[in-house]
């Protein structure tokens, strides 16, 4: 009949993205069944369910860790938090003194 299925190998996570939420299951049991040229797959695991809004997007080469301490120490938004990052060169310390004296 042409129908071949296959076990995927250490699949670390599986996000399902909607409008609003995200679907994220971990340490997934995925099976890829292929049937007349169409692939299907099964996915098995324990989901947590979040919102997209509160999804955590970060600055490429800026940790989200240090952009959370600039604002608590400051008081500034993220956005310019993370902009004194960059203009700090990641440094956060210096990113708080630059903040501070503004």
């Amino acid at each position: 009949m042409g129908i071949s299925q296959e076990e995927m190998a250490d699949v670390e996570e599986v996000i399902i993205r909607t409008a609003d939420k995200e679907y994220v299951i971990k340490d997934a049991a995925v099976t890829c069944v292929t049937m007349q040229g169409q692939k299907t797959y099964q996915v098995v695991g324990e989901t947590e369910v979040r919102s997209r809004q509160e999804a955590k997007v970060e600055e490429p080469g800026i940790p989200e860790e240090d952009v959370q301490l600039v604002m608590s120490q400051t008081g500034a938004s993220k956005e310019k938090a993370t902009k004194a990052l960059k203009e700090c060169d990641g440094q956060p310390a210096e990113a708080i003194l630059k903040i501070m004296s503004e």
